[in-house]
């Protein structure tokens, strides 16, 4: 089985919109347009079995709207061949977070998503780090968005010096530390993150990151670490998928990254 375990999709009625300001504020282009059906063909041209799909909670009014979205398009997906699989979100403003996070596990999400840029709060804040003892306390896997964001170059909210203090204060279970570790700033992630108790997920890397980092970070990090992951719409899935396989012949190490490590995470239904 092949997880895609980092990709985005926006309600239909908001799709357009949200793809064009987020390609005019980055200055890139999507490979897809941001819809559910759109990435469905996306995994079928690809080959890929699951894609976790990773909602932003942009603010805490949004919390009940953003979750049952998620909910319903996993119970669409259910047991599909081809499938989508939704994480909750949640804000780092929301007063209740115990109960919220209670609400999510309840509701059969099996993780959440945060952005300190789009949430514009520092990954080492208290708030997160209350939010991640609680996520890792019920079993939630939490990704984070790590490193620029592209959107926001110049005010970077989740460096990698944040990152070890979180990691050395916390010590949270089940943590996805999106775009390998830090986007563009790979040789901090080698240096300091690579080998600690977390996850990597490949998120945004194809054709960006190095070769040479790449497989600094993996054989440091291990394989056993590293979630397959596209960052779809803006990352194609096929051309991800390839760069895995060229990078890493080892069939074991391939498994293990392209869909193994995920399955240890989540149940995939």
């Amino acid at each position: 089985m092949t997880i895609d375990f980092h990709t985005h999709i926006f309600p239909e009625k908001i799709a357009a919109k949200t793809i064009a300001k987020l390609e005019t504020k980055a200055d890139v282009k999507a490979y897809a347009n941001g819809r559910e059906e759109s990435l469905l063909q996306s995994m079928k041209h690809a080959g890929i079995d699951v894609s976790v799909v990773l909602p932003v909670v942009t603010a805490p009014e949004q919390f009940e709207t953003v979750n049952r979205f998620a909910v319903s398009l996993n119970e669409k997906y259910s047991g599909k061949d081809v499938r989508l699989l939704s994480f909750g979100g949640i804000h780092p403003d929301t007063a209740d977070y115990k109960e919220k996070l209670r609400r999510i596990r309840q509701m059969g999400l099996q993780g959440i998503k945060l952005h300190p840029d789009y949430q514009d709060t520092y990954f080492d804040d208290i708030k997160y780090m209350r939010i991640l003892e609680e996520a890792s306390a019920l079993g939630l896997v939490t990704v984070v968005h790590a490193g620029i964001d592209i959107g926001y170059p110049d005010h970077v909210h989740c460096t990698v010096a944040r990152i070890v203090k979180v990691l050395d204060k916390v010590a949270p279970q089940k943590l996805v530390l999106a775009h390998f570790g830090g986007f563009r700033v790979w040789e901090e992630v080698e240096q300091e993150i690579a080998g600690r108790d977390v996850y990597l997920d490949t998120a945004y890397t194809e054709g960006i990151i190095g070769d040479e980092i790449f497989l600094k970070i993996l054989n440091k990090h291990g394989a056993e670490k590293i979630l397959f992951a596209t960052d779809s719409p803006w990352s194609g899935q096929k051309e991800s998928l390839a760069q895995i396989r060229r990078l890493v012949p080892d069939k074991q190490k391939q498994a293990q990254i392209l869909g193994q490590n995920a399955q240890k995470l989540i149940a995939v239904f």
